[in-house]
């Protein structure tokens, strides 16, 4: 995600570079045409593209708008993770008590803590179709890295390992079936988020609509110039440009928008907000977090 306040124009209007300079090369011709050639039959009266602008007008809010809803969804569904991953943890470390046995709860508690967190990075870098095995070590045994590796999808592992050690603890006598029960509806939870993010990473925006949408914008793009060349003159290259550029923006938006997962500028934050429950995680459980080095303010980065 773009982790900074001021986007620059060269950021922005660098998305549409080559549709303006086209629009622009396009507009420049009808106008040299318009003027040395005096062909004033090539005049379109703006009631047409006042029409088409309309249409497309409200083509344009409305993908917008359900762009928006899946980027939205997936920012509530991460958002669940956070709660979810601290409910987890507060649990853990307080409802699983054996005064007679703290040589062996204590390190299973942290296990299943850092377990957690590594799921939260699993999740985020799976989503985006990165490995997430390498920071998935970091928080694991060997054993429990070489049982994930199995799996294509390492958050299921890593939920299977959650449920294998809370079993474990119901035996040891570390928590009791209430406890049990209540903590493994918490995985439910976290479970059930992993299968919204799968959902909206893997439903495809439809196809047709964005192609219907993109050829009629580019028809009354061509058709635009004809209606400008005579209530402008000079002037309707420039006219043309702003106007094209409004359009391109918003389609490009709602382009970037519609699939939060795939590790562009415009994603959801995965692991910013993993980075977030590290840190939560692990100062519940008094241990000492060092924040990572932030990458320069001047620069854009992707969390």
């Amino acid at each position: 995600m773009l982790l900074k306040k001021n986007i620059p124009i060269k950021y922005v209007f660098g998305k549409i570079k080559y549709e303006v300079l086209f629009v622009a090369i396009y507009g420049i011709l009808i106008e040299v045409i318009y003027q040395n050639y005096h062909i004033t039959s090539i005049s379109i009266p703006m009631t047409i593209h006042t029409v088409l602008g309309t249409i497309i007008s409200l083509l344009l809010a409305f993908r917008s708008n359900q762009a928006y809803d899946r980027w939205w969804e997936a920012r509530i569904v991460w958002g669940a993770i956070v709660n979810d991953s601290r409910t987890l943890a507060r649990q853990i470390l307080f409802l699983m008590e054996d005064p007679y046995d703290n040589d062996n709860i204590k390190p299973f508690k942290h296990r299943m803590i850092n377990r957690q967190i590594a799921w939260c990075y699993a999740l985020g870098k799976g989503l985006r179709k990165n490995d997430p095995m390498p920071l998935i070590r970091k928080f694991v045994s060997a054993e429990e890295a070489e049982f994930v590796e199995e799996f294509d999808n390492k958050h299921i592992g890593l939920l299977q390992l959650h449920a294998r050690d809370l079993n474990n603890a119901l035996k040891q006598g570390w928590v009791n079936s209430y406890q049990q029960i209540e903590i493994d509806g918490t995985l439910t939870k976290l479970c059930d988020s992993m299968g919204k993010c799968e959902r909206i990473k893997n439903t495809v925006f439809p196809a047709t609509y964005s192609l219907y949408i993109h050829l009629a914008l580019h028809f009354f793009i061509l058709l635009l110039p004809f209606g400008l060349v005579e209530l402008f003159g000079f002037l309707m290259v420039p006219v043309l440009v702003v106007i094209t550029a409004c359009f391109f923006l918003i389609e490009k938006m709602a382009i970037h928008l519609q699939d939060p997962f795939e590790n562009k500028p415009t994603d959801t934050p995965v692991l910013s907000i993993s980075r977030n429950i590290e840190r939560d995680l692990k100062q519940m459980m008094r241990e000492k977090y060092d924040m990572p080095e932030a990458v320069a303010p001047s620069r854009f980065y992707i969390l």
